[in-house]
């Protein structure tokens, strides 16, 4: 306090003062004791009054994207609720579309955490993009072939080979579609079996009237019935769907059998949740989900 009654006497002096300044001295002596008389004041301000606000550490959830094909999206959308369960802080969203499509993005650059391709050929084209490493990608489940057609089944359909009948409405996926490439390889498989005709590939690709981009593409259009068959996934045949239709078991010498691989994205943010993302699809509670949907595990 005594500096403070100093510098209210220097700004408001007595009336005597027994050795006059000279002017010059004492304005400078008033504007430095003005300067120092605001600081002192501004401090005695904080003491007193304000207090330090606490900082208080972000709850918010870290957020990773998971690029999947599309014939995992129910699966992984389950998967992805219980995972969030389990791990509070972190907030799964997923991109579904066919793994050409992924991987693709993926080449050009789209920020991703972790990618499920129905293939390995297109993981494969993530890792030459320098967007995956050979060593992170791994199986993590496997899948099949079916046929299936409208439940009301308009071109009678009873067996694969009525699949070549003149007329017939075939709906496949494109050939750089995992599921479109394991198509074709069912029907060089079905071509070199006495149980076809010949002439049974050709008669059946004559009936494409539609290549799709995706999984998804193909089991829409039949269940609509824009088409009269199509060549999907067993795990695509879900509960959901089962009233709208029906499938044909493809014998297992001609079936493929499609592998999943899964990797984290290189230069994701996230690696350690990106990890244990892909940890808890290995996971056996995983795993029974993946099953769960018609998808067969790992050994």
């Amino acid at each position: 306090m005594g500096l403070l009654r100093k510098l209210i006497n220097i700004l408001a002096p007595p009336a005597y003062q027994p050795a006059p300044v000279p002017i010059r001295s004492r304005g400078r002596r008033r504007k430095t004791a003005i300067i120092l008389f605001l600081v002192l004041l501004a401090g005695f301000t904080v003491g007193c009054g304000a207090q330090p606000q606490a900082v208080t550490a972000s709850t918010e959830p870290v957020t990773i994207t998971v690029f999947a094909a599309a014939s995992l999206t129910e699966a992984f959308t389950e998967i992805g609720h219980n995972f969030e369960a389990a791990q509070p802080e972190v907030k799964v969203i997923f991109n579904f579309a066919g793994s050409q499509q992924l991987a693709h993005q993926l080449s050009q650059g789209a920020p991703a955490d972790v990618f499920a391709s129905a293939n390995t050929t297109q993981m494969t084209t993530a890792i030459e993009a320098g967007r995956v490493t050979d060593s992170a990608a791994q199986t993590f489940v496997h899948n099949r072939l079916v046929v299936i057609y409208p439940a009301d089944n308009p071109a009678g359909l009873t067996t694969l080979q009525d699949l070549s009948k003149p007329g017939l409405r075939l709906i496949l996926a494109a050939e750089d579609v995992p599921v479109g490439r394991y198509s074709q390889q069912f029907l060089d498989k079905a071509a070199q079996d006495p149980a076809f005709e010949a002439g049974f590939k050709d008669g059946l690709l004559t009936n494409v009237v539609s290549y799709e981009q995706s999984v998804k593409a193909v089991l829409t259009k039949v269940a609509l019935g824009e088409g009269d068959a199509g060549i999907v996934y067993s795990s695509d045949v879900t509960a959901d769907i089962a009233d709208q239709v029906s499938r044909i078991d493809i014998p297992d010498d001609l079936n493929t059998i499609a592998t999943y691989p899964i990797a984290v994205v290189s230069d994701t943010a996230y690696p350690d949740q990106s990890r244990a993302f892909v940890a808890y699809i290995l996971s056996p509670a995983g795993q029974d989900v993946l099953a769960k949907y018609g998808f067969t595990g790992v050994p």
